[in-house]
């Protein structure tokens, strides 16, 4: 469920990348040719399963037996008096720490906690801690604990007193030393020419590819804008000077109960209206479709339900709209249903308006699901699931296609293929060099594969770039984007380039040379990172996410990719966080709060990077956290205004689910000059708005909005129209489409 706490895995830092090879393509992924093959895939798989669960269990008492002797084989500790020309009165514990071999172990931190003492040991294994005298009153009992990753912690107690000199060694069990690798750095680009960022007039929302849109909460319909909201769609006519609500319906069927359903996303072809959710109360993606019409009145037309998981990822979006073809990601885990693939499998139902539901119809036929190339644990099985529907159709027509791999993803789609990276949630040792990323081009042709290490963030981790390869930001310790795990990637840095031409059936590798180590940020804990593709660069560093802004200053990255001076890393020193780093023209902008403030630092990307310009909104924070909050309107070369929703100072970024946001911040950019023109602030205030479902705003409800001239912010259930004159934005009118009071009988 959404609402449960987020679990702080820890995992091992493991070694990004092995020295692989790559012979070359070989055609693309080996589909299924029947169900019956697809059966005896998976009854290999449990009995895999079963074996391995038998040697896990095996090996798991040997270990415990192996523990439980060399913990209980401990070494006496011997105590003297330091020499009588010593003239201290301090006490010194000194000794090796070693093995269960007696091997001596370097780089072991022993602590003493009770006096907040620490030292490592050397490559003898030797530790030497003094204790001072002012601490030993009295003789005292004192804790000492060695800690190394990859053993279990030695933990002594011992008495000391003045002038003690204790010799104590320390035996590590239950492990063995990590080794990390060095990497090559190594990479060659020819030019490339990325996507612009001059936008369509009816463009209103910040995609990652222009003509590439994505699910969200807000759309254009001729002269009316479209809004989800709580679970209902709404539409306000702006054609002219107008600025008036027109008609506001339930975002599902007449007949179809609301309970434990989530209604995430929007999207608008033609004449319908698309809404993507999730239930949790009958198990699927469900996509509500509805017709409109010139004068913005919303018809309701049918639900599909689809037979997945939950979608939800709090930085990715789970559809995508090209032209006229609909295209969303969802996964279905095996962990409970391995013995009855079949049953599991994507598929379609309608829900008819008397309430019934029908039978549902599989949408992946054995010969459109493929096979892992690599070995799988049965505990740790996804059917990844594309699903692609013609919305040109009159009834929603959908193929799915499906990749059998670890449950572990991130989602991102080009203007060309889907790419899905998959990865072991929970993984050590070889299994972090056992990740594999899926294409699935749009034409229709066969998926291909590659093996890969490490894991992607987020989709922005992402590029299809026109010099026919792709480009990945990767971690050493990343899970995917699954609900809030982007928050948490940690463990080294890397960029991954590879040509198209390189994704086959899987069995080849991304070779080690491919793989350009980067610097890893430093500033305090590993949390929240972010990265993000502007022009020839790539740029990431550290923010608070969904925590309280505590940054007061950070590094950002910027890595030259492609063109002249490939491979040049640049570290920029901001005075704030790296919370959002956005296009803003030619160049780019990375926005971050302190304690107490709002930080937008313009970044010039032409040449060497540099700081161009800096805005400080003063007793404010990010109202927003998801890509979709900000908007660049282009205006000239390197001129154009933005927009952002913000809050008050300090606000978590959790807050948002829970809080309007105040207003939208607009300022201009202009010479590389910020020059702010003001803020368009809500008046609403709180009321019973009756929600029968999706009752949080899970992703967000705060847009700022460029169209045909004219500058809107949506906040919440108000849309506020205002005009740019000078060097300030003015409130011309606003509206209130928030539903009138009712009763509803459940």
């Amino acid at each position: 469920m959404r609402f449960i706490p987020l679990l702080l895995l820890q995992f091992l830092a493991i070694p990004l990348f092995a020295q692989q090879t790559s012979s070359g393509p070989h055609g693309g992924l080996r589909p299924f040719g029947s169900d019956a093959e697809l059966l005896s895939y998976f009854r290999k798989m449990r009995d895999e399963q079963e074996r391995a669960r038998l040697a896990t269990d095996s090996a798991y008492r040997r270990y415990v037996a192996e523990l439980a002797k060399c913990s209980s084989d401990s070494i006496p500790a011997h105590r003297s008096s330091l020499p009588a020309t010593t003239q201290s009165a301090d006490a010194v514990i000194g000794g090796r720490t070693i093995d269960s071999g007696n091997q001596p172990q370097s780089l072991v931190s022993v602590v003493v906690p009770e006096l907040g003492l620490k030292t490592t040991t050397g490559a003898d294994g030797r530790y030497q801690i003094v204790i001072p005298a002012e601490s030993l009153q009295t003789s005292r009992r004192l804790t000492v604990r060695a800690l190394r990753i990859g053993f279990n912690a030695a933990v002594r107690t011992v008495t000391v007193g003045r002038r003690d000199a204790v010799e104590l060694n320390l035996r590590l069990c239950g492990g063995a030393a990590l080794a990390l690798e060095q990497v090559v750095v190594v990479g060659a680009a020819a030019a490339v020419t990325v996507d612009g960022v001059g936008l369509k007039s009816e463009q209103i929302t910040n995609t990652q590819h222009a003509g590439v849109d994505e699910g969200g909460i807000v759309k254009v319909h001729g002269d009316h804008l479209v809004i989800l909201r709580r679970g209902r769609l709404f539409t306000v006519a702006i054609g002219g000077s107008d600025l008036t609500p027109s008609a506001a319906v339930n975002a599902f069927g007449p007949d179809v109960d609301p309970t434990g359903t989530w209604y995430d996303e929007l999207l608008v072809s033609g004449n319908k209206v698309v809404v993507i959710g999730y239930s949790y109360d009958r198990g699927g993606t469900e996509v509500g479709v509805f017709n409109i019409d010139a004068r913005g009145r919303l018809d309701y037309v049918a639900t599909y339900e689809l037979r997945s998981n939950d979608y939800y990822s709090d930085r990715n979006y789970a559809s995508r709209l090209i032209g006229t073809k609909l295209i969303f990601y969802a996964p279905l885990y095996l962990w409970n249903d391995v013995d009855n693939p079949l049953a599991a499998l994507p598929a379609v139902r309608r829900w008819y308006r008397d309430g019934h539901d029908t039978t549902f119809k599989r949408i992946a036929p054995a010969p459109r699901i493929y096979r892992s190339p690599g070995q799988l644990n049965g505990d740790d099985i996804a059917l990844h699931t594309v699903t692609i529907c013609d919305l040109a159709q009159t009834s929603l027509g959908c193929q799915a296609t499906v990749i059998v791999g670890p449950s572990g993803r991130v989602f991102y789609v080009s203007p060309r293929a889907v790419y899905v990276w998959t990865s072991a949630w929970t993984r050590s040792g070889k299994d972090d060099q056992d990740g594999m990323l899926y294409r699935m081009p749009l034409d229709g042709s066969t998926p291909s594969a590659l093996g890969v290490a490490g894991s992607p963030v987020d989709q922005f981790s992402f590029l299809e770039s026109d010099d026919g390869r792709l480009n990945v930001l990767v971690r050493s310790e990343a899970y995917g984007d699954a609900m809030w795990l982007p928050e948490w990637a940690t463990g080294d840095v890397a960029l991954l380039r590879v040509p198209i031409t390189a994704f086959g059936d899987g069995d080849d590798r991304a070779p080690w040379w491919q793989y350009r180590r980067l610097p890893t940020p430093t500033d305090g804990d590993d949390y929240a990172f972010h990265n993000r593709f502007v022009g020839e660069y790539l740029l990431y560093g550290l923010g608070s996410g969904w925590g309280r802004p505590r940054r007061d200053s950070a590094t950002v990255f910027a890595v030259r990719w492609a063109g002249a001076g490939n491979g040049a890393v640049s570290a920029l020193r901001l005075a704030h966080g790296v919370d959002r780093i956005e296009q803003m023209g030619g160049d780019a902008v990375v926005v971050g709060a302190d304690s107490d403030d709002l930080h937008f630092t313009g970044i010039r990307l032409t040449g060497a990077p540099v700081l161009a310009q800096r805005y400080t909104m003063a007793g404010a924070s990010q109202g927003e956290t998801r890509s979709h909050g900000f908007f660049y309107r282009v205006d000239g070369a390197d001129t154009g205004v933005l927009g952002l929703p913000v809050s008050q100072a300090g606000r978590p970024g959790y807050r948002q689910l829970i809080d309007g946001s105040a207003g939208v911040l607009f300022l201009r950019n202009q010479g590389q000059r910020f020059q702010p023109l003001g803020v368009l602030r809500t008046r609403a205030k709180e009321t019973n708005d009756q929600c029968l479902a999706s009752c949080v705003d899970w992703y967000g409800n705060a847009r700022p909005l460029f169209l045909r001239g004219r500058v809107f912010a949506l906040l919440g259930y108000e849309v506020v129209e205002g005009t740019i004159t000078g060097d300030s934005i003015q409130e011309v009118r606003r509206i209130s489409f928030a539903p009138a009071k009712q009763t509803v009988a459940r």
